[in-house]
């Protein structure tokens, strides 16, 4: 058991260092802007044909199956997609081109991003509208505090 134990952390170390290895040739060979503690799939795709557009803020998660564009073939457009600090984007998620995800956002699995989301939500949808406001996250989007769990919010209704 205990040997167990020692392989699944050489794995997660291991897999560290290989995600960081990529988020540098991301960085140095494509153009983009992957800051320092981000976890980014390794089936995640993000777009290289404007590479220079993705800007992915501090200790955000992208996780597998998720897609960030930062151009549109039919409109002609090459812009820049920012996923702020402490972001998640869920599985099989679809960011498209020129949105901002706010600080400290979480996208839902699935959801496709039309439009920029403010710091602090929960957007879920197709197209992305926003679940809840004023959530905390920590590293890789991981929810720290909801402000329906605050000792001074007002309770939600009961359903009837």
């Amino acid at each position: 058991m205990v040997q167990l134990g020692m392989a699944a952390v050489a794995r997660r170390k291991l897999r560290n260092a290989l995600m960081n290895v990529r988020r540098v040739y991301f960085n140095t060979v494509w153009g983009m802007k992957i800051a320092e503690g981000c976890a980014i799939s390794f089936s995640a795709k993000l777009d290289k044909t404007n590479p220079r557009g993705i800007v992915i803020g501090k200790d955000s998660a992208v996780v597998f199956g998720a897609s960030i564009l930062s151009h549109d073939t039919v409109r002609g457009v090459h812009v820049e997609t920012r996923i702020g600090e402490r972001c998640n984007i869920g599985a099989h998620s679809l960011i498209m081109p020129g949105v901002t995800i706010g600080d400290g956002s979480v996208v839902a699995a699935g959801s496709v991003v039309l439009r920029d989301v403010p710091p602090g939500v929960i957007v879920f949808g197709n197209p992305a509208r926003v679940l809840e406001t004023g959530i905390v996250t920590g590293k890789w989007g991981i929810i720290k505090s909801r402000a329906s769990t605050e000792p001074d919010a007002t309770p939600a209704a009961p359903a009837s």
